[in-house]
């Protein structure tokens, strides 16, 4: 596509833009001089949908008003709730109903994963991770891995980018598969890296896994909302993400989990149990032996907070409003308006470490300067940049198709090659 370096150029795109009015449905922070902010952080943190705080006082008046009874007779009843949500974050990470669930954390819901889908023996217990994970997700797996009684040191695989490279080839993905295959219980990979937004071909690493027998998981926590996942059709055994990112939900929300549909009547798959995944119609027997839901659903454990949940509902229908193929064709757009402005900038001292194919990445373009100085960072943050700095020289920045704006694209393009002319 051809792209032009000039403001009217970034306002004509805007008018064309058929998703234009869905800015309107955001917060936008405002600097003190009372000018919006340049907000590229929505893969940190999401902004607020306008239609969060309704959806949240209406819970708040009907538990005013119902008090317990607001289980039942709630204008959104909450014993139910969280099959509100359900078939619009289906669409979202592109999976069946039965398969999704809006429940706990992150990195809870990755736990209750690996209960289910990591089962070392002696000959395969080995888990592959990429080298540079998000920490929580190694945390998790080398404590996973202790906890059956192995070294971390042994059975930790790490996928590593070559000498001189960022991110990971498939090739050698391939190759650690081909070679370590047999002794692999579980790849649990990032499916968008946090750190250079490198978007991984999840289908062909699920193939390639279950071909060795493996198991295959993917964190989602920077993929959900953000590229097109494809959950379902891509054969993967199970998936867990975040909803305050690329969502919307809000600091802290709740997470998702997707468990592939083959799994969903295995009443014998080793879990963690908690009575919101028993039965619905014998739940409130309460002395029944647990019977599992078919389905994700199984996995719950409590009964869900209704405020966090209201706000990822209120997210959601924007979502489904605007519609997933058209933010994702925009976000391609934008994201490659982007990395235009940035090359045009033409600096040594900063560079794109984010794959040029728009295939392997999503809306996240992460630069990275040379010399590993944050000054830069700070100075566009004091120029009306949020954005994230990412240890040990990354700038973190994702245009987000709801929300943000080709001249987005082109202030902070200009910002950032002022920075660098005074410094």
């Amino acid at each position: 596509m051809t792209y032009n370096n000039s403001l009217a150029y970034a306002k004509e795109q805007d008018e064309k833009d058929p998703l234009r009015s869905f800015r309107d449905r955001f917060h936008i922070p405002t600097q003190a001089n009372g000018e919006s902010y340049v907000y590229l952080c929505g893969n940190s943190l999401g902004l607020q949908p306008k239609a969060t705080r309704a959806a949240i006082e209406q819970e708040l008046v009907d538990w005013e008003n119902y008090g317990v009874e607001g289980h039942f007779h709630a204008k959104n009843p909450w014993m139910p709730y969280h099959e509100f949500l359900t078939e619009a974050m289906a669409k979202v990470v592109g999976a069946k109903p039965i398969e999704v669930v809006v429940m706990n954390t992150l990195s809870v819901n990755l736990h209750l994963m690996m209960v289910s889908f990591y089962q070392p023996t002696k000959s395969r217990f080995k888990i592959l991770i990429e080298a540079d994970a998000f920490p929580s997700d190694r945390y998790a797996v080398e404590s996973q891995i202790k906890f059956h009684g192995y070294d971390p040191k042994e059975s930790l695989l790490e996928l590593k980018a070559r000498p001189g490279e960022e991110c990971v080839r498939m090739e050698d993905i391939e190759k650690i598969i081909e070679e370590e295959g047999e002794t692999i219980a579980l790849i649990m990979i990032g499916n968008t890296n946090y750190y250079t937004g490198q978007f991984f071909d999840m289908k062909h690493i699920a193939k390639l896994g279950h071909t060795k027998g493996c198991k295959v998981g993917f964190d989602c926590a920077h993929g959900a909302g953000n590229v097109k996942l494809d959950l379902h059709n891509c054969g993967v055994d199970f998936a867990v993400w975040c909803s305050y990112k690329y969502i919307n939900s809000g600091p802290g929300s709740l997470g998702g989990c997707f468990v592939h549909e083959r799994h969903a009547h295995d009443k014998d798959l080793p879990r963690f149990a908690g009575w919101w995944g028993h039965n619905k119609a014998t739940r409130f027997g309460m002395r029944d032996g647990f019977d599992p839901i078919p389905g994700v659903e199984a996995w719950q454990l409590s009964n869900p907070p209704i405020l966090s949940m209201a706000a990822i509902k209120a997210s959601l229908e924007v979502f489904m409003d605007a519609g997933m193929d058209r933010l994702f064709e925009k976000s391609k757009k934008m994201t490659g308006y982007l990395e235009f402005l940035i090359d045009d900038i033409k600096d040594e001292r900063i560079g794109i470490i984010t794959p040029r194919d728009p295939k392997q990445r999503g809306c996240q373009l992460s630069v990275q300067v040379k010399s590993a100085n944050k000054a830069l960072f700070d100075k566009i943050t004091a120029a009306g940049v949020i954005a994230d700095w990412r240890e040990p020289d990354v700038i973190r920045i994702a245009p987000i198709p709801l929300y943000n704006s080709f001249e987005d694209c082109y202030r902070f393009a200009s910002l950032l090659k002022q920075e660098l002319l005074h410094s």
